[in-house]
């Protein structure tokens, strides 16, 4: 089913992919395009819902309450407990990071972890923000609201950012000064929820939670915090959450920034592959996508191969590929942050330390596993990658708006993405960057929301 969003909907595509050279640049796009009137809006049907335990009752609370990340003594000293029970592996001599996270630098890490890592400084450095939830289909969703400081002839409008695996709410953490403050009269109200299965949202008590669920999951909440228009961003699964929120609701939806698509299917991207490398101007290519897409297998085939695994086994079996580490907090923290090293520079596998610390703080990586390891997530979390995986995706209501499945491995060059949105307004790429944006690179991403955002103001 085809979408058409109303004449004032402006989705942006904003694209942190790896190139490959003599120096590793992870570089990225924006795609801007402008869905012009139609003589008739269609959209994807909203659904309903209940995801709650047991029965769906009569009538549900929709009041939104203050909520505060706690933590204890007791919880730390399990923790540590578990830590100094942990059992390595020698890594195979000069392996980096090629055969997964390397146990001699993650012994450097649990050190830093067990002695000198600090979760209660961290839990206060959560509850800097508003946290709240309320309860939506059964499920107590979290999230917290950052209202901009007031100040004198500012326009405020309202913006949800939506996390992915493995990552969550406080991603968003280094990026929300920068979008709550006014630039040019501009400032923006910000929403982070936490996908249910994720970190403080309760996890979903029955199958079939997907994609599909949290955007409208997602909606209800704006509806209930008062938003008729809203703006929007995703990475990971947040970017097919958010596509899906902008289907079934283009009147609320203004615009709609993501990073991450994967390419179309079809005889145009057969071509490309066909006679791009020879003479990509006859396919609408440009020179950088020829240097990013070719060779064609090797950059966007085995690459993805090689760094899928994890998705394969928990699209199939995520209690199985959750039991081990929900129990183990170095097992978990390995798992976690081996795509902290590997998907924000493919180049970081041949790192002993996996270039964890260039763009990342301990403090903030950890930070993350916590919030996996104390609301004991992770399994709940993998399950989502099953739900939205488990069916032919040919088959969904959304199949031909969405990308099949989050990565930023394949390049979608604009002539590709024309495929599937008309009107493109802008393409540019970015100069650096990984998968997790949000958390790499703040400045860059907030410019960029901004800067799209007054071009659809303008419209």
């Amino acid at each position: 089913m085809s979408i058409c969003l109303n004449d004032y909907s402006v989705i942006a595509i904003h694209f942190y992919l790896h190139i490959e050279k003599k120096k590793t640049v992870a570089a990225g796009g924006l795609l801007a395009y402008l869905v012009h009137k139609r003589r008739q809006i269609k959209s994807i049907p909203l659904g309903e819902g209940w995801w709650g335990a047991g029965d769906k009752p009569l009538s549900e609370d929709d009041k939104i309450y203050p909520f505060q990340v706690q933590t204890s003594d007791q919880e730390i000293e399990d923790l540590h407990e578990r830590i100094d029970k942990t059992r390595y592996t020698d890594p195979l001599e000069d392996s980096c990071f090629q055969y997964g996270f390397n146990s001699t630098y993650l012994k450097k890490v649990v050190h830093y972890w067990r002695n000198q890592f600090d979760w209660k400084k961290q839990v206060a450095v959560l509850n800097k923000y508003p946290h709240f939830k309320t309860k939506i289909e059964g499920l107590d969703v979290h999230f917290i609201h950052v209202r901009p400081p007031h100040r004198e002839g500012q326009r405020v409008l309202p913006l949800m950012l939506v996390h992915g695996w493995p990552g969550s709410f406080y991603e968003f953490y280094r990026i929300l000064p920068l979008l709550t403050e006014t630039q040019d009269g501009l400032a923006f109200e910000v929403i982070c929820p936490s996908i249910p299965g994720y970190g403080f949202s309760e996890a979903p008590h029955k199958q079939g939670f997907d994609s599909l669920a949290a955007a409208r999951v997602f909606l209800t909440l704006m509806e209930r915090l008062g938003f008729s228009q809203f703006y929007l961003q995703g990475g990971d699964w947040g970017s097919l959450i958010t596509t899906n929120m902008a289907q079934m609701k283009p009147q609320s939806v203004k615009g709609l920034h993501v990073n991450m698509m994967m390419s179309s299917r079809g005889l145009k991207v057969l071509l490309s592959l066909l006679i791009g490398p020879y003479l990509p101007f006859l396919v609408g290519l440009t020179r950088e996508d020829v240097r990013r897409l070719f060779p064609f297998f090797e950059r966007n085939v085995y690459e993805i191969l090689r760094e899928s695994g994890y998705m394969h086994i928990q699209a199939t079996k995520p209690d199985t590929a959750g039991c081990g580490v929900n129990d183990s907090p170095v097992g978990l923290a390995a798992y976690i942050l081996e795509k902290f090293s590997t998907w924000t520079d493919l180049k970081n596998k041949d790192l002993v330390d996996g270039g964890l610390e260039r763009k990342f703080s301990l403090d903030d990586l950890l930070t993350n596993v916590m919030i996996y390891w104390t609301t004991g997530s992770i399994v709940s979390s993998m399950r989502f990658y099953k739900e939205n995986l488990k069916t032919n995706i040919d088959n969904r209501v959304d199949s031909r708006c969405v990308a099949s499945f989050p990565g930023e491995l394949m390049h979608c060059p604009r002539s590709w993405a024309a495929i599937r949105y008309r009107n493109i307004r802008s393409y540019t790429f970015m100069p650096r960057g990984g998968h997790f944006a949000a958390f790499e690179e703040p400045k860059l991403l907030a410019s960029d929301i901004v800067q799209f955002v007054k071009k659809v103001e303008k419209c």
